[in-house]
């Protein structure tokens, strides 16, 4: 409950108004029948009135100081030197002794000799010589050689032939006199046909004019 309303409650004020007034109807009552009188007869008796002194307790002693332990300084210890620990071998394990089987070796065999390969065929020159041509063109005396009066020459050539026998290209090696036949020479070898070999190679021929 609020302590305002509890305050303004009517029915509070009723009950203290109401105790007040019973106290004053005894205090009127006593005195009407007698009770004052003796009450002042007791307060005209001498009072002897004892001091009594409040007995103080002496403080307490204060408390001793704190003594001061010494404590005794303790030495470190000394430094040990560092042992190393003894090698220990490991334990040997003994292992029963292992019984292999005996396989029999078989008799060698003996070696293969391989019979020597074939000779290998002689190395055909780089270069041929005597070569005969299956087809050929003779070479035209020139012009030129019989205006200078030159009667007879003579022209080597090498002569590079195919797989097929074709001749490919022909160079001059030699020619005497130098230049009156060469053209002639060329002409003609280029149109010679030679067996087929299956591979190339490079003949020499040697070509003669004389001038009948």
């Amino acid at each position: 409950m609020d302590f305002a309303r509890q305050q303004r409650d009517p029915t509070r004020h009723l009950i203290g108004i109401t105790v007040v007034i019973v106290l004053h109807v005894i205090v009127i009552y006593a005195l009407v029948t007698g009770l004052a009188s003796k009450a002042i007869q007791v307060i005209k008796k001498p009072l002897n009135a004892t001091i009594v002194e409040e007995i103080k307790v002496p403080p307490p002693p204060p408390p001793p100081p704190p003594k001061k332990v010494e404590i005794p300084k303790v030495p470190p210890p000394p430094e040990q030197p560092y042992i190393p620990p003894p090698d220990i071998p490991p334990p040997v394990v003994q292992s029963e002794p292992v019984i292999a089987a005996v396989t029999p070796t078989p008799p060698a065999t003996p070696p293969v000799i391989a019979p020597p390969p074939p000779p290998a065929p002689p190395a055909k020159p780089a270069i041929r010589k005597g070569i005969t041509a299956i087809s050929k063109v003779d070479p035209v005396y020139p012009k030129q050689a019989i205006m200078k009066g030159i009667d007879s020459g003579t022209v080597v050539a090498h002569v590079y032939i195919d797989e097929k026998g074709n001749v490919t290209e022909v160079k001059i090696i030699q020619a005497d006199p130098p230049k009156y036949f060469d053209r002639s020479v060329i002409d003609a070898l280029m149109q010679w046909k030679f067996a087929a070999e299956g591979e190339k190679f490079i003949g020499e021929i040697e070509v003669n004019f004389h001038l009948q």
